[in-house]
């Protein structure tokens, strides 16, 4: 439907599940997507980028994956880091379906994924990957954001994906004057377009 988008709560388009091949951390799996999520036929560039760049996540404790679709990176975090504990969160029924799905598919047990209101309250993270959802408009994205990065563990590490032509630089600017001291921002790399953006929490 026209306005049937990846970040709609309940889809409203035939879901068409696909399976894909894929390979995360290391691994070739076959993982199921559907139609109404985003980027269906495969992992999308940004995301590419960040699971090349970034370095790989804190060994224990709580991660979350933000806006985490039909899984790639919090299954990805998972199979890096066995011992933690990685939450994915979406506002997307089907794709947390799917990401569900897909973590029992790959053998990731220590995947939890839900709504925002389905994480622990009190849960602080010592990682933190996002491919934030651009789209949803910048009121929103903010929000988003302003929900999830203030509770990075001390010490832990938020990283961030954006395309350089959807503000990457801007949204740098806007992290560094809203988050409060205690946090450091900045551009960790540039790949292909896109802006890997690190917030790092030291207090």
């Amino acid at each position: 439907m026209a306005n049937d988008h990846y970040f709609s709560a309940t889809p409203e388009s035939p879901a068409r599940p696909r399976q894909i091949r894929v390979t995360l951390a290391g691994r070739t799996l076959d993982l199921t997507t559907a139609a109404g999520v985003f980027s269906p036929d495969g992992i999308d560039r940004g995301t590419s980028v960040l699971l090349r760049t970034v370095p790989a996540p804190a060994p224990t404790g709580d991660l979350l994956d933000v806006g985490c679709g039909w899984g790639p990176l919090a299954i990805t975090m998972a199979l890096q880091s066995p011992d933690a504990h990685v939450w994915g969160v979406d506002v997307n029924e089907r794709v947390l379906d799917l990401a569900r799905t897909n973590a029992a598919t790959a053998g990731a047990g220590n995947v939890t994924v839900g709504l925002p209101a389905d994480i622990p309250p009190d849960a602080t993270f010592r990682t933190i990957w996002s491919n934030p959802p651009i789209r949803v408009g910048k009121d929103e994205l903010h929000d988003i954001l302003r929900t999830w990065i203030p509770r990075l563990a001390v010490g832990g590490d938020a990283w961030l994906v954006v395309s350089k032509d959807l503000g990457g630089d801007s949204l740098q600017r806007w992290l560094q004057q809203t988050l409060a001291e205690g946090f450091t921002v900045t551009r960790a790399t540039t790949d292909k377009g896109f802006r890997v953006i690190r917030v790092h929490r030291t207090a």
